[in-house]
C-alpha cells in the first residue's frame, strides 16, 4: 500500500503541484459558480476532528465534500474518545480504516505530524498553532485571481507573528516573494518556529508603516489567538500601534489590497474603514478556502486529473 500524501505544512507540496493546484482551483470554482455537478469524490468520506472552535473551517470543509459527492462527518474531541486520552496513534489507525481523508484542527503541530504517522488516508492540516497552510492556499489564489501571480510581489503582515504569518513566511520561499513583517517588540518571527530555510524572503520592521510601504498585499489576524486568551489585556496594549488603518494603506501601492482571515475585531487590527473599504478582499478570501480545499482534497485522494 503505497503512502498517503499529507498536507500539513504549506512546503508539504512543490511549487509546481501549487500552481497545478491554483489551476484546478479556478476549473472548481467556475463549475461551482455555473451550477455544475463536480462530484470526483462520490461515495468518499471526509471525518473532520476539531480540538479549537471554528467557523470558516468546518463550513469550508463540509460543504467542500459535499459539492464534490462525498460526505462529511465532524468529530469533537470533547465528544469522542481522543478528548478522555486515546492515544493519537490508535486513533488515527482507527479513524483511517473508516475514512478518505482526514482533517484535524488543533493545538500542537506535534499532535497532528503523530496522527498523519499512523493514518493509511491524507491528513490535512485545518489550523495548529505553528501554521495554517489552507489559509495560505485560499490568500495566494486570491491575490491571483485579483492582480495575478504573488512572484516578485510583497506582502506586508502586520501583528503577532503567528500561524498564518509563519505560512506566509513558509509560502514566501516557493512562491518567490517578500514578506515584510511588524510586530510588537516581543512577538517577532522565530524562523525555526516557521520552519524556514533562511531568511531572505522577509525582512521585519519595527515601525508598521515602514513595512507598509508600497507593499502589494497588507494582511494581518486578530492580536489574540485561539489558547492565548489569557495574554488578551497585555496584548490588547503592546498592539494598540498596529492596527491596519487608512493611512496604513495609503503608504502601499494604489491598488494593494487588504486581507484578513477572519474573524475581525473591527477597531483593533484593522479599522472598519479598511476591511468594510474598496481594497479588501476578504469575502473573496473567505469564499476560497471552500475552493481551494476542493481542489486539494481532490488532489489528494485522486493525483492529477484532466477534466
Amino acid at each position: 500500500m503505497a503512502s498517503p500524501r499529507h498536507f500539513l505544512q504549506i512546503k508539504d507540496l512543490t511549487r509546481e503541484e501549487l500552481d497545478y493546484l491554483f489551476e484546478r482551483t479556478r476549473i472548481i470554482k467556475a463549475r461551482f459558480k455555473a451550477y455544475q455537478r463536480h462530484w470526483p469524490l462520490q461515495d468518499r468520506t471526509l471525518v473532520m476532528i476539531f480540538e479549537k472552535a471554528s467557523t470558516r473551517t468546518r463550513l469550508s470543509f463540509e460543504a467542500g465534500m459535499h459539492q464534490l459527492g462525498g460526505s462529511a462527518i465532524y468529530l469533537n474531541t470533547r465528544d469522542s474518545q481522543l478528548g478522555r486520552g486515546e492515544p493519537v496513534e490508535d486513533a488515527a489507525q482507527v479513524i483511517s480504516r473508516m475514512s478518505d481523508v482526514v482533517m484535524i484542527r488543533t493545538y500542537e503541530q506535534e499532535i497532528i505530524e503523530r496522527f498523519a504517522s499512523h493514518s493509511r488516508v491524507p491528513v490535512i492540516n485545518g489550523l495548529t498553532n505553528e501554521y495554517h497552510p489552507c489559509q495560505i492556499l485560499a490568500d495566494i489564489f486570491t491575490f491571483i485571481e485579483h492582480r495575478g501571480a504573488i512572484q516578485g510581489r510583497t506582502v506586508a503582515w502586520i501583528g503577532d507573528s503567528n500561524n498564518v504569518c509563519n505560512t506566509w513566511l513558509q509560502a514566501a520561499e516557493i512562491f518567490d516573494f517578500k514578506v515584510h513583517v511588524s510586530t510588537p517588540p516581543g512577538y517577532e518571527v522565530e524562523p525555526e518556529r516557521a520552519g524556514l530555510h533562511g531568511t531572505s524572503h522577509f525582512r521585519e520592521f519595527a515601525d508598521p508603516m515602514d513595512a507598509t510601504r508600497d507593499a502589494d498585499l497588507v494582511t494581518t489576524d486578530v492580536w489574540t489567538s485561539m489558547g492565548f486568551e489569557a495574554e488578551n489585556e497585555e496584548r490588547m496594549r503592546d498592539f494598540a500601534d498596529w492596527q491596519v488603518d487608512a493611512d496604513m494603506m495609503r503608504v502601499a501601492r494604489p491598488e494593494a489590497v487588504f486581507m484578513h482571515c477572519l474573524p475581525a475585531h473591527r477597531g483593533e487590527e484593522v479599522s472598519a474603514e479598511v476591511i468594510d473599504g474598496a481594497q479588501s478582499v476578504v469575502w473573496d478570501e473567505a469564499e476560497n478556502r471552500l475552493h481551494v480545499q476542493k481542489a486539494l482534497m481532490e488532489f489528494l485522494l485522486l493525483g492529477r486529473v484532466n477534466d
